[in-house]
Formats: C-alpha cells, sequence, structure tokens
C-alpha cells in the first residue's frame, strides 16, 4: 500500500453563500466516512482560514520564526487527507469523491518513502 496526500488550495474553493458551504460540510464529512469504513482513512480536516499562521525559514543559516504566512505564497492550504491506497487509481477515485463532495478540485500527490532507519 502506498500513501497518498489529498489535497486543495483555499484559492479554488471560489465564492459561495454560508449556506451552499454548510450543505457541502454533510457530503464531505461522507466521504471521510466511507474512507474510514474502507480502511484507508489516515487523516482529513480543513484548515482554519483566519486562524493563526506562523512561517519557520532557515535559509539564510539561522532560524527565523515570523507570525504569517510567507509573504511570497500565491496560494494557501485549505484542507487535505492522508489516505493509505494500494494505487494512484484508487487515490484518484477517492480523490473524485471528495471533490464532488466538496465542489471544488481536489489534488493528488503520492508520499515519498522514508528512509530506514538501519
Amino acid at each position: 500500500m502506498a500513501q497518498y496526500l489529498i489535497y486543495f488550495n483555499q484559492q479554488w474553493v471560489g465564492d459561495h453563500t454560508e449556506e451552499w458551504f454548510r450543505s457541502r460540510g454533510p457530503l464531505a464529512a461522507g466521504v471521510v466516512e466511507d474512507m474510514k469504513d474502507a480502511g484507508v482513512w489516515i487523516f482529513a480536516g480543513g484548515l482554519v482560514e483566519d486562524g493563526p499562521v506562523s512561517t519557520a525559514d532557515a535559509t539564510s543559516g539561522e532560524l527565523l520564526i515570523t507570525d504569517g504566512p510567507y509573504v511570497e505564497t500565491k496560494e494557501v492550504l485549505g484542507g487535505l487527507a492522508i489516505i493509505d491506497v494500494p494505487d494512484q487509481a484508487t487515490a484518484d477515485l477517492w480523490a473524485g469523491r471528495l471533490a464532488e463532495a466538496c465542489g471544488w478540485p481536489q489534488e493528488v500527490r503520492l508520499f515519498g518513502s522514508m528512509p530506514d532507519d538501519d
């Protein structure tokens, strides 16, 4: 099995009424429950859009932690799901279900393998 990240950027969501968003929540929650029932769910959640944000940057050789997102960021992560499935096609199916439930695009990425601890 392989682990995949399914995610969306907040900019992909679009402008909708509060009522529209409330109607999508139960649909997305239903897909997450289906993931759990299928045994592929590892984690899923949406990020707080106006919550606290900080950035850790060590590219200068010294660690700098600042409030707020990195200034040059054009897209902001809105939410994600991590699943453990046999292949890309299965990950794509789950992403499709989330896209239909949420009403905006989802992107799928394979996690790289971790080096052995030996």
